[in-house]
């Protein structure tokens, strides 16, 4: 499915947390939507995240939000 998915994802160190932040700028709502300890654990948490958001918006009938687009 995610082969398919078109959103930005956003993967950010936080001093803070001590982890990195993935956030999915399209989606309306809370902007960080999981982490992980590593930039690659970050990626895979984030394709899993966005795996669940597209599910929960065709379960509830919602339309997906259009994806941003980048120009070059």
């Amino acid at each position: 499915m995610l082969e398919t998915l078109k959103y930005k994802m956003v993967i950010e160190w936080s001093e803070k947390d001590e982890c990195f932040l993935v956030a999915f700028p399209d989606f309306p709502g809370n902007y960080w939507r999981t982490h992980g300890d590593t930039y690659e654990e970050a990626l895979a948490n984030g394709k899993e995240a966005l795996e669940s958001l597209v599910l929960c918006y065709k379960d509830l009938g919602e339309a997906l939000p259009t994806p941003s687009v980048v120009s070059t």
